[in-house]
This record gives structure tokens, C-alpha cells and sequence, in this order.
């Protein structure tokens, strides 16, 4: 077992996806595994510097990688972005 995360480091996830683009973006990549910028905007369909400036976001929160192929850039979840998916997922059913 990890280390236990203090109250300012998970301050700093919370606000990370605390936002209704931040959330979809999360879903739509464990869904998809993998998915670059264009990805993402062509399935959500919002502006793209919008949904740019939310990866960014979900980046510096530490939910998600970035690795470059060439000229794109693709997003995965990290293993904080994936205990996330799971919690809303869950949050989703929660009556």
C-alpha cells in the first residue's frame, strides 16, 4: 500500500476534476484507453481550446499522462485517473 495522501495533495485531484468537461474527458479515455486532442474534441464536441485547456488541467492534477507520437499528443489515465473513473462511476449509481 501507498503512502497516505495528505489533505492539500488530494485537495489538488479534487480540483482537478471538478468540472463537467474535466469529468466527461476522463470517462471518454477509460472508455477509449488512449485519445489524442482531436479525439477528444471530435467526440465531445466543444471548442477545442476549451477542451485543450481542461487536458491541461487534468494533466497538471495528475489524472492524466500525455505522451507525444509525432505531431499529437495522447492522453491516458493515470493510476489516479483510473481510482477517479471508478469513483464516479460508481458516483454515478448512487441514489
Amino acid at each position: 500500500m501507498g503512502k497516505i495522501k495528505t489533505a492539500k495533495q488530494m485537495e489538488r485531484h479534487l480540483k482537478g476534476v471538478a468540472n463537467h468537461y474535466r469529468i466527461e474527458i476522463l470517462l471518454l479515455i477509460a472508455a477509449r484507453e488512449a485519445l489524442t486532442l482531436e479525439g477528444i474534441i471530435r467526440e465531445i464536441g466543444a471548442n477545442g481550446k476549451t477542451l485543450g485547456e481542461h487536458t491541461r488541467r487534468l494533466y497538471h492534477a495528475g489524472l492524466v499522462n500525455k505522451k507525444y507520437r509525432g505531431k499529437f499528443v495522447e492522453h491516458t489515465l493515470s493510476p489516479y485517473g483510473k481510482n477517479f473513473v471508478h469513483f464516479l462511476k460508481s458516483f454515478r449509481r448512487i441514489q
